[in-house]
């Protein structure tokens, strides 16, 4: 790695001690806007071996949530308006200036309509214009040994002048029951268009998708029941596994870097005190619909011991309702809330894990997710580090493409160049 650019300080410290300090590279990302920079900040490129540019345009203003919030703020701020639903043509701009000889790009699946524009497209296009041949899908990363349904879009092109095919990785996994992911069913909508490709369909042999259990199950327990002393534990804090490795992922996680690890770090959650109780009265994939009915509940027995009610005793029974029930709107919030199901994979991770985590509560045990395996979860190995807050770490972690489907697609990307080198066919034709 030559280096790397992001303009969240905090990922460019994660990102330069995992990819590079801890083995001894002096390399650092950079921590800059990318519009304000151009490629002759990226020293040491030894063009004897092939230059891959790799990105992640923000995806706030494709995504629904992004254009949510976006709306909520003013006319003036509509994901159109958005500069960062126009970031990739810098990175394209980097991508040329570098003369790259494959490109990567990755964003959410609403990207292909912003506006009425396909983006994943329209980059294929520009890619094309400057001497690639490039082309995009919708890969979902259970399918390649990540325990949770992720739909993401990838561009990747690779310069003309390398006559060798690119494909897309075959699946390593599959669902173990009938299932068809939200953009799958879509896919037949772009199947006109130049540059998309079906995404390759799981062989008859591909092991079962890795569930939430699969993948967290030997991590310590923190905190058993919603009267068990909460304990906030330093980032540095080590602590020994539950249990020993009890399946070939939880094995993967522990040894990533070749040796075995005794415990884990960054193993902590968020103190809801208010919610622990309604967190263990909830079942396996219940929503806050769920959650509220609880609450409600919980606010009644309450208010009985304590000899109270609505109409007499207003102003305590509305103290322990702000105790007990969570203040938020039960049309609108639906989906902020959601209990992880242990046999199937988790929902998808996101950046607003760095505010709560009531998106992924715990299967087993009354309260968010920790970051440990939240990084689990999105197939980060248990050494890798993150750095600054909990609230940094859990957005970085929902911002990233998950390790494992990354490296599915570097090792096709390696491929093409030793099969370069070797002047071996690939799909069909040779260097």
């Amino acid at each position: 790695m030559i280096g790397g650019l992001d303009i969240d300080e905090s990922a460019v410290s994660t990102a330069s001690y995992n990819l590079s300090w801890r083995f001894g590279n002096e390399c650092s990302h950079l921590c800059s806007d990318v519009r304000e920079i151009s490629a002759d900040v990226f020293h040491g490129v030894d063009r004897r071996v092939p230059l891959v540019v790799i990105g992640g345009p923000p995806c706030q203003a494709y995504s629904l949530i992004g254009r949510a919030k976006l709306r909520s703020l003013g006319i003036e701020r509509t994901h159109t308006n958005d500069h960062r639903g126009f970031l990739f043509e810098d990175f394209l701009r980097l991508a040329e200036q570098l003369d790259a000889d494959a490109v990567v790009m990755e964003n959410v699946p609403e990207s292909v309509d912003y506006g009425g524009r396909n983006i994943p497209e329209h980059v294929s296009g520009l890619l094309t214009s400057l001497g690639y041949n490039a082309k995009w899908t919708i890969l979902n990363s259970a399918d390649y040994g990540v325990p949770q349904l992720r739909e993401r879009v990838f561009v990747v092109a690779v310069k003309k002048a390398i006559p060798i095919d690119f494909g897309f990785p075959i699946p390593t996994h599959s669902s173990a029951v009938p299932y068809t992911a939200n953009f799958e069913r879509r896919m037949e909508k772009f199947e006109d268009l130049k540059y998309f490709v079906q995404a390759p369909s799981s062989p008859d042999c591909a092991s079962d998708w890795v569930t939430v259990e699969d993948a967290i199950s030997d991590l310590p327990s923190l905190f058993p029941n919603s009267r068990s002393r909460y304990r906030l534990y330093k980032p540095s804090m080590r602590l020994p596994y539950r249990t020993p490795a009890q399946n070939e992922y939880q094995n993967s996680m522990r040894t990533w870097y070749g040796q075995d690890l005794s415990g884990v770090t960054g193993h902590s959650f968020r103190r809801n005190l208010r919610d622990f109780q309604i967190f263990e009265c909830m079942h396996e994939g219940d929503d806050y619909t769920i959650a509220s009915e609880i609450a409600d509940r919980l606010l009644e027995e309450s208010a009985r011991a304590n000899g109270i009610n609505a109409v007499d005793n207003p102003d305590e029974y509305e103290r322990l309702k702000q105790k007990i029930v969570p203040p938020y709107s039960r049309t609108k919030f639906l989906s902020k809330w959601k209990k992880l199901t242990r046999s199937r994979p988790s929902h998808t991770l996101t950046a607003h894990l760095g505010v709560d985590s009531y998106s992924h509560i715990h299967p087993w045990e009354p309260r968010g997710i920790s970051v440990r395996e939240a990084a689990r979860l999105q197939s980060f190995p248990d050494e890798f580090l993150f750095f600054r807050s909990m609230n940094d770490a859990f957005r970085q972690i929902g911002n990233a493409v998950p390790p494992l489907l990354a490296k599915a697609i570097a090792e096709e990307l390696m491929t093409i160049f030793t099969s370069r080198e070797r002047g071996v066919a690939v799909n069909g034709q040779s260097s």
